[in-house]
């Protein structure tokens, strides 16, 4: 059942500085062919004369140093990642070649829009994809990631409200949301209202109805929210923002539960973002650069940002910068366009009825686990769930085991944990969401998974409570790594 570790390393193991010899050299280059130049000269003497205690070791040494490092982090390449929230599904390698197509990949942003013009078409031609996804009406690829599409959103939203004469002052955040949101709002400049969930996970709408007045200028709504649950009531909450004025964010974050099965523009959403590095299998993680196009629906086209790819007279794609109600460029250029090439290519290669079977797979999976994991945790909310399923750990608890624990053990089953603590509204949650990658062995091992490690708890507690044991490094001191981080290397 476990896919567990078999070579155990010290913390230490490995250490490129702790091989240096003098002496050691991984290159060797030949012999100059042509005039040698006074560096010191060329850089007026800026360049740097001590490079520091750089290791010096040989070439196996380097390999072997940077591919066992490689082997001490988890990959989809190597198993399910059930992250909730978090959608990190399998990237297929041909969009990746796609991307690194030389004329993709080296193409410059100062290049003349002449010579552009297969970049310009994959920008348009993938805007035209997101907007009947969507059903919204016009679109912009600037924003580097969800939050940034967040931040772009709601800059739309107040340059509407301004133009009407009245900025507004406050956002509404369901509990349900997810957490970027106030901080977004906030950062824009409103005040943020919580806005509490009813016994079923979803908007209390006469909650709603009692906080929605001329000061809201929108709700920022997670659909479906952090529990999995789609908000079935999306019609009438739509209906109430707007019949004061207000206007409906959605975060689209969640989109794999979505896509080719229902649009958020049909069900009166007035402006969301998508994440393509999640629903459309660009690379997720690692710091690499993600992708948070914002939709928005015909009222707040002209606050797109700039530059907005057109079709102009000609004939010929162009970039139009001459737009006076913008809110301004956010990002340089036009985004991460390698991201978008990846995105267009998945969408491309399944096409509408593929992305609706994704979306149905990834459904199916969520509740292939729910229904596997009945009994051995505690289900807080028993209202339908989409493509993420949240228990807590309750039940758990009452032997001093707690979320954190169990996905400390989960890793010595060889998964990478699930969301442990979120969403909030749910005191000791575990948050799952297994996407449309996994298969139904994949699913059934990792079932089986959290199943043992349910009845360890009960029979011996302390053996989950002292998890991980096959990581290279033991549990760690989580506070003392938040407020004392180790942020370099330094000799013993």
């Amino acid at each position: 059942m476990t896919r567990k570790a078999t070579r155990h390393t010290s913390q230490n193991e490995g250490l490129i500085f702790e091989k240096s010899s003098p002496g050691k050299a991984a290159w060797k280059l030949p012999p100059l062919d042509v005039p040698e130049i006074d560096i010191s000269q060329m850089l007026g003497g800026h360049e740097r004369k001590d490079l520091g205690n750089l290791p010096e070791v040989s070439e196996i040494e380097i390999i072997r140093h940077f591919t066992r490092l490689s082997t001490w982090n988890y990959a989809i390449d190597l198993g399910m990642y059930p992250l909730g929230s978090c959608t990190m599904k399998y990237n297929p390698r041909v969009n990746e070649v796609v991307a690194r197509c030389e004329g993709l990949a080296n193409g410059h942003p100062y290049q003349p829009e002449k010579i552009s013009q297969g970049a310009l078409r994959i920008i348009k031609t993938l805007s035209d994809c997101l907007i009947d996804i969507t059903g919204m009406d016009a679109i912009t690829l600037q924003p580097a990631a969800g939050a940034h599409g967040e931040l772009t959103g709601l800059l739309m939203v107040r340059a509407f409200h301004q133009s009407k004469g009245a900025p507004r002052k406050k956002i509404l955040i369901p509990d349900s949301a997810h957490g970027t949101n106030p901080a977004t709002a906030a950062t824009v400049g409103y005040a943020v209202e919580n806005l509490k969930s009813n016994a079923r996970g979803m908007v209390d709408v006469a909650a709603l109805t009692s906080q929605m007045n001329e000061d809201v200028a929108a709700l920022m709504l997670t659909n479906p929210n952090t529990l999995g649950i789609f908000e079935q009531e999306i019609h009438k909450i739509a209906d109430i923002m707007h019949a004061k004025g207000g206007l409906l964010y959605m975060d689209g974050a969640n989109m794999n539960a979505l896509v080719g099965k229902v649009r958020p523009g049909d069900f009166g959403v007035d402006v969301m973002h998508l994440n393509l590095h999640k629903t459309f299998s660009t690379p997720h993680g690692g710091g690499g650069p993600g992708s948070g196009p914002v939709a928005v629906k015909k009222i707040l086209e002209t606050f797109l940002p700039t530059p907005v790819v057109i079709t102009k007279s000609d004939g010929a794609l162009g970039f139009d910068y001459n737009r006076p109600d913008s809110v301004g460029r956010v990002r340089a250029f036009y985004g991460n366009f390698g991201m978008f090439v990846r995105a267009l290519a998945y969408i491309m290669a399944n096409g509408p009825d593929g992305l609706r079977q994704t979306t149905e797979d990834a459904v199916l999976n969520a509740n292939y686990i729910r229904k596997g994991l009945e009994g051995a945790y505690d289900l807080p909310y028993t209202t339908p769930t989409m493509h993420e399923v949240v228990f807590s750990d309750k039940l758990q608890a009452k032997k001093g085991v707690r979320t954190m624990d169990i996905a400390k053990r989960l890793i010595d089953y060889g998964f990478h944990p699930y969301t442990t603590a979120f969403p909030l509204i749910v005191p000791g949650a575990l948050m799952i969401e297994p996407t449309e990658s996994e298969s139904k062995e994949e699913i059934d091992l990792f079932v089986e998974a959290m199943r043992a490690i349910a009845e360890e708890v009960e029979e011996d507690p302390n053996m989950v409570l002292g998890a991980p044991y096959t990581t290279r490094v033991s549990r760690l001191d989580e506070t003392a790594a938040a407020r004392k981080p180790i942020l370099r290397w330094k000799p013993a």
